[in-house]
């Protein structure tokens, strides 16, 4: 009898982890981006409506109706779970399309929620939290704008061209060859709400041309749609202001301006390339070490859905955001919800206009739509799994982004565990040790200068590390010597400016349910009569718990100590010895806030005030920021602040963390040619907390335990076989690096 109730247990936990299984297979599919087809069908469904009166977004005029952005629009989380834990029907497909609608006599923007997909039929108006409009100046720069702006910096350029030829020795912005002026423009574009204008530097177009400024900047007014009627408000030359164009030209020819001159950099070395230079002990006949799969992958992969040691995940990389993943699991249990980068942003310091006026939000930019080809040996292994990604946005057909996301197994070359355990006297009772494997899901975003290379790690005990690394070029402007409190000097007339890095994501935990609550731990001093020796004391540390009932009292500010232990628990679960099933979050980050509370553009990033918040869930707080933080921080349309504002409980209910990681970028002059990876990496780990009854990892058949033999030779026990088998793959670097409509 006792058997057959424990073969019936087992068949019913059998069955439950293969339905747990199916169910998170069946609906992954819920978060999937927009297929080309489904973009295709709202993009006609959307023209076929005459009272839009939808034209080209590439169309040269500005005034004009078209579609900005298309990306798909999640369900509702209620809806997804019951595709997700009941094995129902997937809530219909929707997309959240966004339309510029400059036709009109006051222009605005207006955002849709369009389905069901694949055939769309119906159309809503996306409302925000509090029913806050979206001011037309605050949409991002589109390529046709960029024209414009190319067309006034033409004839800017061509009224300064003896300046401009002779301080750099012949570059020029127009009718040029090798030697050519572009152009970086910054933003916020204005000091209050409603305003557009943009301060652009110009700089030599060489291979990165983002720290070859040339002290030349300018501020032109482009807020009307009309772009005969933009102007320049002020210029900024060799450390000097001027009203116009032409006073500059007038006090640079009657000698009130001093005059320089740029080095050549086709006579010197080009500083800002890859190509190499200076001596290296390196052998170069002979290839370093490649990441092997000797028997092909270990994972697998359905469209969005992946499944690796237990783990399984949908992901999708919204094109307005970047990376994100939903329904996490392991070994079927639903840690988190989705765990999804909300935005990341630079704000920098200077001497010129155009660096004090620096605060990148780079959602604004379409952080997600900038995931260009990753290479293989480089950005991920040979071996990994490459993904193409699709985007919309401010096109008028899909853009295919070719192998823009990776999955791979790597091993870290550090175990997950081991240990010798000494005899003490010259030889040992046994050694154990676990290799250390893990999966990369892995994509980039080249916000114009800057690379982040964004990355979720899977290990095999339970932990998720979240992390990003930065790379790419810095920053700089024109050096003057005040520069010198903002930065430092990299080269002849370059100043790298100083900024800090601060990047936003949610994590909507589920931590074995929906009901969890938060607590902080930390130690504290005791101080105590010893029991053994009455005369002593003992003082030592004591667990300090601090359980978190409002989302104002979980809402920790930068400057204050966080507590080190960051529990998120089920009241109700608990594993086999007594303690309530939980994860932590755990911070690898030195980030700080990047300007004073209320202070102006810090309205549209209050979000940054805290390295963690944490909310109640609700379907209409969704993202912390939006793409029209950029160009209109001062009032908002989705301000953070307001999530925290009604202070709400927190016990026992389905809460999301808000995480913020960073770190203080002082240039130097290692960051030439451009930045590197080491040292400039942060995020942070979800970390199982009495969530398991043991470390799951001690299921892995990877484990070898060698114990000494009667006979002294070493007896090595392994669960899997010795690896041999060829090594690296036939196929021969291949990289393309375009994109282009599909």
């Amino acid at each position: 009898m006792r058997l057959l109730f424990m073969l019936q247990m087992l068949c019913l936990a059998g069955c439950h982890a293969s339905r747990s299984r199916d169910w998170a297979h069946h609906g992954a599919p819920m978060f999937a981006d927009l297929t080309i087809r489904e973009m295709k069908a709202v993009q006609a469904y959307l023209r076929g409506i005459p009272e839009m009166e939808l034209t080209d977004a590439r169309s040269k005029t500005l005034k004009k109706n078209s579609i900005l952005l298309m990306e798909l629009h999640l369900p509702k989380k209620h809806e997804a779970l019951k595709a997700l834990d009941n094995g129902h029907a997937r809530p219909p497909r929707q997309a959240c399309v966004i339309i510029l609608f400059g036709n009109q006599t006051k222009p605005n923007i207006t955002e849709y929620i369009v389905g069901p997909l694949p055939s769309p039929t119906s159309h809503e108006i996306k409302r925000f939290k509090g029913g806050k409009p979206i001011h037309f100046e605050s949409r991002p720069i589109t390529s046709v704008e960029y024209d414009h702006i190319n067309s006034i910096l033409e004839k800017i350029t061509t009224t300064a061209h003896k300046v401009l030829f002779e301080i750099t020795e012949g570059y020029s912005y127009t009718n040029c060859s090798l030697r050519c002026l572009t152009f970086s423009d910054v933003a916020p574009r204005g000091l209050a709400s409603g305003e557009r204008r943009t301060w652009i530097m110009l700089q030599k177009f060489v291979e990165g041309y983002f720290i070859h400024p040339v002290g030349f900047e300018v501020l032109i007014n482009h807020q009307d749609l009309d772009p005969e009627k933009w102007f320049v408000e002020k210029v900024w030359f060799n450390n000097m202001y001027f009203n116009s164009v032409e006073e500059l030209v007038e006090k640079y020819e009657s000698g009130d301006v001093p005059k320089i001159k740029l080095p050549n950099q086709y006579n010197d070395e080009l500083y800002s390339t890859y190509i190499p230079r200076g001596h290296s002990n390196t052998p170069t006949n002979i290839h370093g070490p490649k990441l092997v799969e000797p028997q092909g992958h270990r994972y697998y992969i359905d469209r969005n859905f992946v499944e690796y040691a237990g783990w399984s995940f949908a992901y999708r990389v919204r094109s307005s955001a970047g990376l994100q993943v939903f329904d996490l699991r392991f070994n079927g249990e639903r840690i988190a919800y989705e765990i999804s980068l909300q935005e990341a942003i630079a704000f920098y310091a200077g001497d010129t206009p155009a660096a004090m006026q620096t605060k990148y939000i780079d959602a604004g930019w379409a952080m997600g739509t900038s995931t260009y080809e990753l290479a293989p040996g480089i950005d991920c292994p040979e071996i990994a799994t490459f993904v193409d990604l699709y985007h919309y946005f401010d096109t008028d057909k899909p853009v295919l982004h070719k192998n823009a996301l990776c999955i791979f197994e790597m091993t870290t070359a550090m175990p997950l565990r081991r240990h010798f355990n000494s005899n003490f006297q010259g030889g040992y009772n046994f050694y154990g040790g676990l290799e250390n494997t893990v999966l990369v899901l892995r994509t980039t975003s080249t916000v114009y200068n800057y690379d982040y290379i964004w990355d979720f790690f899977f290990y095999l005990n339970g932990v998720v590390e979240v992390k990003v690394s930065a790379s790419g070029y810095i920053h700089a402007t024109f050096f003057t010597p005040n520069g010198l409190h903002y930065g430092t000097k990299v080269n002849n007339y370059v100043l790298g400016n100083l900024h800090t890095h601060l990047v936003h994501y949610k994590v909507d935990l589920d931590i074995a349910g929906q009901e969890n609550s938060f607590e902080t731990m930390e130690l504290k001093y005791v101080n105590f009569t010893n029991p053994w020796s009455p005369k002593n004391f003992i003082v030592q540390s004591k667990l300090h718990k601090v359980e978190h009932k409002t989302e104002r009292s979980a809402a920790f500010r930068f400057g204050k100590k966080l507590p080190r232990y960051l529990h998120f628990y089920n009241p109700n679960e608990k594993n086999k010895w007594g303690h309530q099933k939980g994860y932590r979050i755990q911070f690898n980050s030195h980030a700080h806030s990047v300007l004073p509370r209320g202070w102006k553009e810090e309205n549209g990033i209050s979000w940054s005030r805290y390295p963690l918040a944490v909310t109640r869930h609700k379907d209409s707080e969704t993202t912390s920021s939006s793409i029209y933080t950029q160009n209109e921080p001062w009032e908002p349309v989705v301000s953070f602040e307001d999530y925290i504002r009604n202070n709400e409980d927190i016990v026992n209910k389905d809460l999301v963390a808000w995480v913020t990681v960073g770190f203080l970028h002082v240039p130097h002059s290692e960051d030439i040619p451009n930045t590197a990876t080491p040292g400039n990496a942060v995020g942070f780990f979800l970390r199982p907390f009495n969530f398991f009854n043991e470390d799951p990892s001690v299921a892995s058949r990877s484990t070898v335990i060698v114990r000494p033999g009667q006979d002294g030779k070493p007896k090595v026990q392994r669960w899997t076989p010795e690896v041999i088998g060829h090594c690296v793959t036939e196929k021969p670097f291949f990289y393309n690096g375009t994109y282009a409509g599909v």
